[in-house]
């Protein structure tokens, strides 16, 4: 049995309509969705309608994308829609940062498998830059992310006040979880957890829509053996105090198309041959 990896779909483009249903079967695997499926409900149903059928079991971390309120299509706002998404999940049996943590035994060793929704606040910018000052400090460069116009963090005055909310309900959970779960974990959250590995070249100071330094250390308190993240649509594999972390996009038409289908996938358990 092995643990797979994709984020990143962006189904409302047809040519990754296409892509995903290109996708091979494994129907004794577990696939890791990684956020970033698309923008709608509608987007999350055919994603889990395409691969539901092709593995054992789905695991799913909201991206920035799929929180979207997206204009004449849909009403639903911050939390609301965040929740109308786990619910669509739930119907799909697909696993959510709110249910309970499942445990993932790659021949070697049970894994508990984490998903995570800590959404970002701006603190990957310069020192002492407030989030007002970050904005501030991205619009420099011609960059506003979408988000500041369709992710709207009802009912938190802000999206950094619910990336903390979020950061404390994870700790908190996963506090509990190791308290009876002596073996390593594998953190998935559509945003790199430190911002080191936030960095987009052609556009750096994107790097404040990409996290919050308050997950830096998870990957070492939370005994995790590999970390799962999206987001940054620049897929790579890195090793940082001895733990592994996997970028997983597909991305946009354009950064995926002479990729063949059996590539889509990231292999994270059992770890894979060099």
């Amino acid at each position: 049995m092995k643990l797979w990896a994709i984020s990143d779909l962006h189904v409302g483009y047809a040519e990754n309509r296409h892509a995903i249903q290109e996708i091979p079967a494994h129907p004794d695997d577990w696939l890791i969705l990684a956020g970033d499926l698309g923008e709608t409900t509608v987007h999350l149903r055919f994603v889990f309608e395409v691969l539901r059928k092709r593995f054992r079991r789905l695991v799913w971390a909201p991206g920035n994308h799929e929180l979207w309120t997206v204009p004449s299509i849909e009403t639903l706002r911050g939390v609301a829609k965040y929740e109308a998404l786990v619910a669509t999940c739930r119907e799909y049996g697909v696993l959510t940062p709110e249910d309970p943590y499942e445990l993932f035994d790659d021949g070697v060793r049970p894994h508990l498998i984490v998903p995570l929704f800590t959404l970002y606040d701006y603190s990957f910018c310069p020192e002492g830059m407030t989030p007002e000052e970050a904005r501030a400090w991205a619009r420099e460069e011609g960059l506003e992310c979408v988000d500041e116009h369709l992710l709207h963090p009802d009912p938190y005055d802000s999206r950094e006040l619910w990336c903390a909310a979020r950061c404390a309900e994870s700790e908190a959970r996963l506090a509990q979880a190791l308290s009876t779960h002596a073996g390593p974990t594998v953190l998935i959250n559509h945003f790199p957890l430190m911002a080191e590995l936030a960095r987009t070249p052609r556009i750096p100071r994107f790097s404040i829509w990409c996290g919050t330094h308050r997950t830096a250390d998870w990957h070492r308190r939370f005994a995790a053996s590999v970390v799962v993240s999206g987001h940054l649509h620049i897929r790579k594999t890195q090793v940082v105090d001895g733990v592994r972390f996997e970028e997983v996009s597909l991305g946009y038409p354009q950064q995926w198309r002479r990729m063949h289908p059996h590539a889509r996938l990231r292999q994270i358990l059992p770890v894979p041959d060099a």
